[in-house]
Formats: C-alpha cells, structure tokens, sequence
C-alpha cells in the first residue's frame, strides 16, 4: 500500500490524478481497520432515479449509462487509531447501502444512503466525524461448512422499525483482481467517500491494496434497507454478486470540498 506523500505524478485506483501536495489531512491515516468476508450485492438503478437521492453538487457515476445501487454486509475487526496497539482494537459487524458518484472536480467515490453497525461506539464515532448516516443494529453473522457459507442478519435498533436484512451465501470460486475498465472495478474499487452535512460537501479517502474477489451463490437475501432509502427492493437472486475475504484498510480524516 502506498502512503499519499508517495502519489506525486499518479494516480489513485479510480484513474484520477492525485495532486502533488495532497491536504494536511491525506497525509497520514487517523484510523485503521481489517474488513472481512465482504459480500456486495449490486442492482442497477436508473441515474434519474438515484439523482433525486444524491446531494448536489455530486454527480451520479454510471457505467455504460447505468447507475448502480450495493449493499455489503461485512465483519470489522481491529478498528483502532493508526498507530495504536492491536490490543486497543476492536470488532463489530457492518452492512452498508451505497452508490457511485464523482465530485464536481470528477473524481470517483460512493455516497452511503445508510450504515448499520453493531457497535454503538462506531455509530457514533462516524456520525461524529465522517457525518455519515449511521444506525446501530442487532447483527450476528455465522460461518457454516468451514468457512465456505455465510448467514448474516441485521436489525436496526433505532432509526426506523423494520429496517433488516437477512442473507446466506456460499463462497465461490476466485476471480483475482477486477480488472480496470470492466464493471467489477467500477462496482468494486472506490477509495473516497463523500458525504453531506449543514450544506456542505465532504470528503475522505481510504487506502487498501484492491480486493480479491470470489464468485458469490446466494441461497437467500430478504431485506428492506433498499425501500428505506427510495430505491427499488433488491431482486433474488441480486442480478450481480461479489464475495471478497477482505482488505487492510487506512482511513483519513474527512474535509470540506464546499
């Protein structure tokens, strides 16, 4: 992984140039974590539909003139300050609900429409820091057949009775890395987030190495996350689906772009 100082005269994962003396605050990481057993669960979504949901001044990020929707449910583990000890660290369960966006300088990132987290610390932590819509939730995950598939469920505790999701998958074949230009990579590879509050846009940036990714089967998914934030119900089988074991990742402070 590269540190941000070392981005002169390239560009991040996204294609998009990085500058040559980066903000203060892209300069060293605030926040370490480990995420694991990543299932994206994708959905197209017509642009128009998403823009009425998405913030200006950010722009909808489509593929081939199509806007997508992801959920991910995943598992969080050794979240601490950069810098500070592994026995600091700490575990939770994630799911979120996103999609794909550029800035108004164009770079690429997604725009969470909700989190849920099963760590009542890192709901508040990230409401506190990043403005980020974060709930806390009942959520267990379990691994069955050593490892090879997943059940996952999430209640949300406050912000909305009903709002769930439950899901079992099976653990595909390896794909390897998505390769740039297709739709795995723009589904898949994002390293900024951006987010919205009092009228002003914000921005952070994540680093990791690209994710491998696996083939994902999923038996079942029933979740209402998707109408709770006005967008069409994910199908079943979800039309796209992808499984990956998991990253390192570096997180970095949040700033104002407007």
């Amino acid at each position: 992984m590269e540190s941000t100082l070392q981005a002169k005269s390239r560009t991040d994962a996204g294609g998009v140039r990085l500058a040559d003396a980066p903000p203060a605050v892209d300069r060293w990481p605030v926040l370490h974590q480990r995420w694991r057993d990543l299932l994206f669960l994708h959905r197209p979504v017509p642009v128009d539909q998403l823009r009425r949901l998405v913030p200006q001044p950010l722009s909808i990020d489509s593929f081939d003139g199509q806007g997508w929707a992801t959920l991910i449910p995943f598992a969080i583990s050794d979240s601490r300050p950069f810098g500070a000890p592994e026995a600091l660290g700490m575990s939770f369960l994630e799911t979120n609900l996103r999609t794909y966006v550029r800035s108004p300088d164009g770079e690429p990132g997604v725009f969470f429409f909700s989190l849920e987290a099963s760590s009542w610390l890192a709901v508040a932590g990230a409401r506190a820091a990043y403005a980020l819509p974060y709930f806390p939730a009942r959520m267990v995950c379990r691994k069955l057949d050593a490892g090879t598939t997943i059940s996952y469920r999430s209640v949300r505790r406050v912000g909305g009775p009903g709002v769930e999701l439950e899901t079992t998958w099976q653990v595909g074949s390896l794909i390897g890395l998505a390769a740039p230009g297709s739709l795995d990579h723009f589904l898949v590879e994002r390293y900024v987030l951006f987010a919205h509050r009092r009228g002003r846009l914000l921005r952070a940036r994540v680093r990791h190495r690209p994710y491998p990714i696996c083939r994902a089967v999923v038996e079942s998914v029933r979740e209402t996350l998707f109408a709770r934030a006005g967008l069409p119900a994910l199908p079943t089988p979800p039309p796209l689906a992808h499984f990956s074991p998991g990253v390192d990742v570096d997180i970095y402070w949040r700033h104002a772009l407007t």
